[in-house]
């Protein structure tokens, strides 16, 4: 008895299906448009598309994410078996993770804390995290937020620029608030 093999693909009649039909088009229109968008505009799709505000500003990976949402709002997602897999790969891994912006925890005093893991990245300031230093008498406050930091109502790209604000010299931030050094990664030389 003769075993069951593939269908010839190159006889006629046995043309093989597309799993993903777009009759219309419709598909392949809306990517073909993303081309063309710019990264604001493409930060809006996103929005539209997955609810949130995109954190990244890349529009090579905005392009990617909203074709892949496109395609998984037509089609369907990735099925349970591959989200599980995916997870258990996910756990697998040592990596940092951000917490969403809108992930507080309020603890008993009213705080509003951000739950991280801060061995992973000991550099990482989370935002919300408030330093304080004394110095020429009097106390000194910053607030880290997502993006940098707040000294006395006003925004400042770097913790080394708030110590400059307070000292006016150049500081390393981290070593004025008593923080320590951020690693940096050393270049290997054989």
């Amino acid at each position: 008895m003769a075993k069951a093999t593939q269908t010839d693909r190159s006889r006629p009649g046995n043309r093989a299906r597309n799993p993903y039909p777009d009759p219309n088009g419709t598909i392949l229109r809306q990517i073909n448009e993303l081309r063309t968008m710019t990264s604001a505009e493409l930060r809006l799709r996103y929005l539209e598309l997955f609810g949130t505000e995109s954190r990244s500003s890349n529009k090579q990976h905005l392009f990617k994410k909203l074709a892949w949402r496109i395609q998984e709002l037509e089609y369907g997602g990735l099925s349970d078996r591959a989200k599980k897999r995916a997870l258990e790969i996910a756990n697998d891994l040592d990596a940092r993770v951000r917490v969403p912006r809108d992930f507080k925890v309020t603890d008993g005093a009213g705080q509003e804390t951000y739950p991280i893991d801060v061995a992973t990245d000991p550099s990482f300031i989370p935002p919300g995290t408030i330093l304080s230093r004394e110095y020429n008498g009097q106390v000194h406050t910053t607030t880290a937020l997502e993006k940098g930091f707040e000294y006395r109502g006003r925004r400042y790209n770097s913790l080394s620029g708030v110590a400059k604000a307070i000292t006016g010299t150049q500081w390393s931030g981290r070593a004025f608030f008593g923080l320590p050094a951020a690693k940096r990664k050393s270049k290997g030389r054989s």
